[in-house]
């Protein structure tokens, strides 16, 4: 039994932290509004109610007063006629319709405490309705004020479920960024040493400097036997200006 009843209070628990987590208090204050709406037309229900019923036993009253008069004079013109008998008979049913009258009086005396009692608590309800209703709406408008700040402050500081990754990505970016310039550093550094070889090549710097020599060689080479074979320029010139001769 004492573990059944843990096991309750754990549900309980769980199920409550859930209500309240989907519960929206502006929903909720709305929700209790309307409920006291309902009570308060419960009330005014029970005092129609109860004015219909006292207003059922005036007329009924006045229906059997009315009878008293009528019985009260029948026997009066009994007794006059000599007609004891007929003068008692009315008596007796007059003498009921008086006690039913004290019933009716008692009955409607306790309508009207009932009556005085509602209209009291319709009163109060309502008193307290419109001061549910203004603080109602008072704290509807504080939670709607704290939610927007709440949007606004988690936008802004970056701790909402939209934004919870974005301090995580900018220093993954960071870091790959500082990774990427310490790189292109050291190939800067090592390019203006020398040692850092061709892409796809085993030549050394010492040999790309020799290849460079060996073809300046073959340049100046070229040169010198295309002068030999066409003459400097100074020579063509010699030779153009020279005067002809007869």
């Amino acid at each position: 039994m004492g573990l059944l009843s843990r096991a309750g209070e754990i549900i309980r628990a769980k199920f409550s932290a859930l209500l309240n987590r989907a519960e929206n208090p502006q929903e909720t204050l709305d929700y209790s509004y309307e409920k006291q709406l309902e009570s308060l037309q419960n009330v005014k229900r029970g005092v129609a109610d109860v004015v219909t019923a006292k207003k059922r036993l005036q007329l009924q009253t006045q229906q059997l007063e009315q009878n008293v008069v009528k019985l009260d004079t029948q026997a009066r013109q009994a007794v006059a006629a000599g007609r004891e008998d007929l003068a008692r008979q009315a008596l007796e049913r007059k003498s009921g319709i008086q006690q039913q009258l004290q019933d009716l009086d008692g009955q409607v005396k306790q309508l009207e405490g009932q009556q005085e009692k509602l209209v009291a608590s319709e009163k109060q309800l309502e008193v307290r309705i419109e001061q549910f209703r203004s603080q109602k709406e008072v704290i509807k408008a504080q939670y709607s004020a704290a939610e927007a700040q709440v949007r606004i402050g988690e936008a802004a500081t970056g701790i909402g479920r939209e934004m919870e990754n974005t301090g995580l990505a900018i220093d993954r970016a960071k870091d790959k960024t500082e990774q990427m310039q310490a790189r292109a550093s050291a190939i800067d550094e090592l390019v203006s040493a020398g040692d850092l070889q061709e892409l796809g090549s085993d030549k050394t710097q010492l040999d790309r400097e020799l290849a460079q020599l060996a073809s300046q060689q073959q340049v100046d080479s070229e040169l010198a036997q295309l002068k030999a074979e066409v003459g400097s320029g100074d020579e063509q010139k010699k030779l153009e200006e020279a005067p002809p001769t007869s």
